[in-house]
């Protein structure tokens, strides 16, 4: 450790443990993970994702505080009770709801994608009358029909459009990794998306405008990170391999940012890190830096 000045602080100096929620203060981080894994079990994935979230933590504690004023509070991990999906996923969005309504900036460390749906849940819950924007840095479009009436990590984008009519964008999206159908079903219910082909250098003035559209059209914003959107060199303990995933270079980077630099963003989360099959933990080490960029602006 550095010291205790202010000018020598790592951020596990920053974060507080609590259950209390009314300590949350206007611009606060709030942590919460979900260490569930069960709805990639239930899409046939490689399951471990459960052990992400304090995984990730600990590659988030040694990075150098940049903001003195910097405040986190750490609600703890949600598990989940056999195979009730459901229940944990409700009790996520209790939770986010509830930091939420207090004004605070929500960070969820997945667990599976499934994690999404429920962060999305509990925006809803504390913003009942305002247009949200989700942009999904993925290399599928989690929009599956839920096989037996069962919903799972891949079903998240079509079990929200059953409720509201869908305002998202799909950063990553890998034409070897959704069958025609799910296209299909993208287009019909609105799913805007950028193919990973798409993301290079010379093209960011056009992605750049077509994020600066999507947000416009928003009221508020929730950034999710699936880790499977990277490449496998650089990600490779993940729930579903991307061999020909993006990398996080200087491209990726600035869409990034520009997202986490918008007052809009309320939300912000990573799934699908897999300790099983990380190595030296660079997934979570990865994941844990996409965070800090958030806790930097």
């Amino acid at each position: 450790m550095d010291g205790e000045d202010v000018l020598s602080q790592r951020l596990f100096q920053k974060v507080k443990s609590t259950q209390d929620y009314n300590s949350i203060k206007k611009d606060n981080f709030f942590i919460h993970g979900f260490a569930v894994d069960e709805g990639v079990k239930r899409n046939k994935g490689r399951v471990g994702a459960a052990l992400a979230p304090n995984r990730i933590r600990k590659s988030m504690s040694n990075f150098p505080v940049i903001l003195p004023q910097l405040e986190i509070l750490d609600f703890g991990n949600i598990d989940c009770e056999g195979e009730d999906l459901e229940k944990a996923q409700n009790q996520l969005a209790i939770k986010v709801a509830e930091g939420l309504k207090r004004n605070g900036r929500s960070i969820v460390l997945g667990g599976g994608h499934e994690l999404m749906y429920a962060h999305f849940s509990g925006i809803r819950k504390a913003f009942p009358n305002q247009k949200i924007g989700i942009i999904n840095f993925d290399a599928h479009f989690d929009n599956r029909v839920p096989e037996n009436g069962k919903a799972n990590s891949g079903t998240g984008f079509w079990q929200i459009a059953q409720q509201e009519k869908l305002h998202s964008l799909h950063i990553g999206i890998q034409r070897n990794s959704n069958t025609q159908q799910l296209f299909r079903i993208a287009n019909n219910l609105g799913m805007k998306y950028m193919i990973s082909d798409e993301l290079f250098e010379s093209n960011l003035p056009a992605l750049s405008s077509r994020i600066d559209q999507f947000i416009s059209e928003a009221d508020l914003l929730y950034c999710t990170i699936c880790m499977d959107v990277f490449n496998s060199a650089i990600a490779p303990g993940v729930s579903a391999v991307a061999y020909n995933g993006i990398f996080a270079d200087h491209t990726f980077l600035t869409l990034l940012r520009k997202i986490l630099g918008n007052e809009k963003l309320v939300a912000l989360d990573v799934a699908e890190v897999n300790p099983n099959y990380d190595i030296q933990e660079h997934t979570s080490k990865l994941a844990a830096s996409l965070i800090n960029e958030w806790l930097m602006l």
